[in-house]
């Protein structure tokens, strides 16, 4: 009889999600050599190797990927049974699992956070991906809720608007442009642009301000993740387009400016979803309303920005 423990499951669960037994080990709070000698410990229970190293990369075996099938689905069916007798106590309670877009960890964690100290028994898992990982974790309903810039299109979700996203146009405080007033997009256009990659939400939306004026961009470097971007306009790269939630530090170290651009700031909402038909816990419902009901007030006060500032 196969006589795994839940916590064997569990870290073999993350060890073949993260590629990795050094990021399962951060995922998880344990130290590497611990993992690995509840792996080993797992591979004896089966009696058959379940991951292998080829090269710098770890690969599931075929009984690896059986083993790591079964562990999701009991993992998933425990964490369904919680949720089911948190709800029958009528409790605030439980895993609350949240995927995020890159550019929206620098308001999210506080979201989450100012949540949790109002019920103190809900469990946060955050995980904070850049746009295509969290679209094929929507695709696969792996989490209770996803928070994005731009709605998916071609998989049926419910989406709730709860916080405008302001992008603005920045560079360094010695570019050309910096103090210049209504700079036509025209000229911003002949700009390097440090830009996101394909398919990113806040490059998608740029693109198509630039393409109703008739005028095409396209990166001088693509970045994947906002600090990247920030990193790549200090380092003079060029001019980028960021959402201002994410600039208060280098705008107030004087490391960025925000350009005058005409057509800008381009204001757009934050989107908090979930697959349709899916049935939330008590904290995952709790939480939707919370966003869409405080979430624009939270990150004014958390943050200390002003929403109708204009550059």
């Amino acid at each position: 009889m196969f006589h795994a423990t839940l916590q064997q499951l569990r870290l073999f669960a993350a060890v073949a999600e993260q590629k990795s037994v050094t990021r399962a080990a951060e995922e998880v709070h344990l130290t590497q050599p611990a993992v690995s000698i509840q792996i080993k410990r797992l591979e004896g229970k089966v009696g058959m190797p379940l991951i292998e190293h080829i090269g710098k990369e770890l690969h599931l075996t075929v009984a690896g990927e059986e083993v790591f099938d079964a562990a999701k689905d009991v993992l998933e069916r425990l964490s369904d049974l919680e949720t089911s007798l948190n709800d029958l106590r009528g409790e605030v309670a439980g895993p609350l699992n949240v995927h995020v877009v890159s550019s929206g960890k620098y308001v999210m964690p506080h979201l989450m956070g100012s949540f949790v100290r109002r019920y103190p028994k809900v469990e946060p898992r955050l995980q904070i991906t850049n746009r295509a990982r969290l679209l094929a974790s929507l695709a696969k309903n792996e989490s209770d809720l996803y928070i994005m810039g731009q709605p998916p299109e071609g998989v049926s979700v419910a989406e709730y608007p709860f916080l405008e996203n302001i992008l603005v146009v920045v560079a360094r405080p010695d570019h050309p442009l910096a103090g210049k007033k209504r700079i036509p997009l025209a000229r911003i256009a002949k700009e390097r642009f440090v830009g996101r990659e394909s398919g990113s939400g806040t490059r998608n939306a740029v693109e198509k301000l630039f393409h109703e004026k008739g005028l095409d961009i396209s990166p001088y470097i693509e970045l994947s993740n906002t600090e990247g971007i920030k990193q790549g306009v200090i380092g003079g790269l060029g001019i980028g387009v960021l959402s201002k939630h994410s600039l208060r530090l280098e705008l107030d170290a004087g490391e960025l400016v925000v350009l005058n651009v005409t057509g800008f700031p381009l204001r757009r909402r934050w989107y908090v979803s979930h697959r349709k038909g899916k049935h939330l816990s008590r904290a995952a419902q709790l939480f939707l309303e919370y966003l869409q009901e405080e979430g624009e007030e939270e990150v004014a006060h958390l943050l200390a920005i002003d929403q109708g500032d204009s550059p």
